[in-house]
């Protein structure tokens, strides 16, 4: 069947059939940003790498994904949706591939950055596409299921990883993307309505050298930070300057240039303003909260690999339900609501966070977990109604840019902060709790205490190891408590917006 054939068929079967197969190129992007993650030891191996040169595996695909998320409005417009897509998904399949066969370190992070490349198009586009295909009073039931793709595939990455390294290979987290990427290439191909591009779009060269260096440096300044040393690093230091450098560049040459590389226009919708800032603090939530819970539930709490990705994967199960539900609720309940009640979520589970210990109940860790997938869910949904429905439609896929481009900027950045906070608090704490450890401490003196008696080899080795867990334990809650903070900072955000639930319907 044809898209003419579908479109005879009816409106309703070639909409299904499109997001089927747009959803597939979704899923297969955002699975590919955390599948790798649990590989990383065993790709080492395979590839004779340092633990330096394989954490340019992950840091390869997320610079060049980031700085080719900019230009996606550009290319759409200049080339039309449909034939960016086939690219795209056609390069990131035979990128995959290469990655899958590469014999050594520098082919791996050479393919790697080829796959981030062709991959940053396929979350935006795919927003777009939803938006533009469906009416709008199914939009809120369009972005439901795409948010769900979006959302849970970074979650869900480190379990297929997992269990395909683990019964197969590594290099099976790449070659899965082989059948996934053939269909969806003829599913667009075949269903898809043809989109024409404006090929007198001029492209402004400057502004997007100006941006692409600056939000590379950004990225490789918060990927290598923790890595270095942060600002004791002349690499980091260099970094940060180059970037802010080139953001100075941009913006000035933004301001005064007849056709700026991103339209100024888009920046002057209150919503979407309020919007960019609520999914920063919704990719720090996802992410930054995932880096903290997988090592914390692996590593504190001794859960194995699998284990740990299931408990992870029960947020998901939170999202999936929330985001159904709130695309139904849109339409009763003025999208506020669902904000403020998603963000509340947010922060109580969060709360709950700061009390994990190795002695917390698995039965905790999944209401918990669940409950900061559930509030993510309802904040998700609207915020994408919100932020873009006013969007005018010429500059709707450079506002999907964006949006891709801010929430992975809040990953990178929340990732970057939680993980540095928790090696300096995790030193701190150690070095504070070992001052105690004193002839005159009375809690030494107890019976009860007499096999951590320092003056033998497993008793200094018993404290050395109760000391550690200590401090973790006290580094990992002062970690949810910095989210916790930022979450409720976000609150005052909920009242700027303008939209009600009657402005919202006038709207669309």
């Amino acid at each position: 069947m044809t898209a003419q054939g579908a479109q005879r068929a009816g409106p309703a079967l070639q909409r299904l059939l499109v997001t089927i197969f747009i959803m597939m190129a979704t899923i297969m992007q955002v699975l590919d940003i955390t599948i790798a993650n649990v590989s990383l030891p065993y790709m080492q191996g395979s590839l004779s790498a340092t633990l330096d040169q394989v954490s340019w595996v992950l840091t390869s695909y997320v610079v060049a994904a980031a700085v080719m998320t900019a230009p996606v409005g550009w290319l759409a417009s200049r080339f039309g949706i449909k034939k960016l897509l086939l690219i795209c998904v056609s390069g990131f399949t035979v990128a995959s591939m290469l990655c899958g066969i590469a014999q050594n370190i520098e082919e791996m992070v050479l393919f790697r950055l080829l796959q981030g490349m062709f991959g940053a198009a396929l979350v935006p586009l795919s927003q777009s596409v939803m938006l533009e295909i469906y009416p709008p009073n199914q939009r809120g039931w369009a972005m439901s299921l795409w948010g769900m793709g979006v959302m849970i595939g970074p979650i869900m990455g480190p379990i297929l990883g997992g269990l395909l390294t683990e019964y197969y290979s590594w290099r099976w987290v790449f070659f899965i993307n082989l059948p996934v990427g053939v269909i969806t290439v003829i599913g667009i191909m075949t269903f898809m309505a043809e989109t024409e591009g404006n090929r007198t779009l001029a492209f402004d060269w400057l502004g997007f050298a100006a941006l692409g260096i600056a939000i590379g440096a950004l990225q490789l300044l918060l990927d290598r930070g923790e890595q270095l040393g942060w600002f004791d690093s002349n690499e980091i230091v260099l970094m940060a300057i180059v970037s802010l450098v080139a953001f100075y560049f941009f913006i000035a040459h933004s301001l005064t240039t007849e056709r700026p590389f991103i339209s100024i226009e888009i920046f002057r919708d209150r919503n979407f303003n309020i919007g960019l800032v609520f999914m920063f603090v919704c990719g720090v939530m996802l992410v930054a909260s995932m880096a903290l819970m997988a090592p914390m539930l692996q590593g504190m709490m001794g859960y194995p690999i699998i284990d740990a990705g299931v408990l992870l994967g029960t947020r998901g199960l939170g999202m999936g339900v929330s985001m159904l539900m709130a695309g139904r609720m849109m339409t009763l309940i003025d999208p506020r609501i669902l904000l403020f009640c998603g963000l509340t979520c947010c922060v109580v589970s969060l709360n709950y966070s700061i009390d994990f210990t190795p002695d917390t109940a698995t039965r905790t860790i999944v209401w918990v977990s669940m409950l900061q997938g559930f509030g993510l869910g309802l904040m998700f949904v609207p915020l994408n109604m919100i932020a873009l429905s006013t969007v005018p439609v010429a500059l709707r896929t450079q506002g999907t840019a964006m949006w891709t481009l801010i929430r992975n900027l809040g990953s990178s950045i929340g990732v970057s902060i939680v993980i540095a906070n928790l090696t300096n608090k995790t030193i701190m704490m150690r070095a504070h709790l070992s001052e105690s450890l004193t002839p005159f401490n009375q809690a030494m003196a107890d019976p009860a205490a007499a096999m951590l008696d320092p003056t033998t080899d497993m008793g200094r080795a018993l404290l050395e190891n109760l000391i550690t867990q200590q401090a973790t334990i006290i580094a990992y809650a002062n970690d949810f408590k910095l989210m916790m903070w930022m979450s409720l900072l976000a609150f005052p955000l909920v009242f700027l917006i303008r939209t009600s639930r009657h402005d919202f319907a006038a709207s669309r």
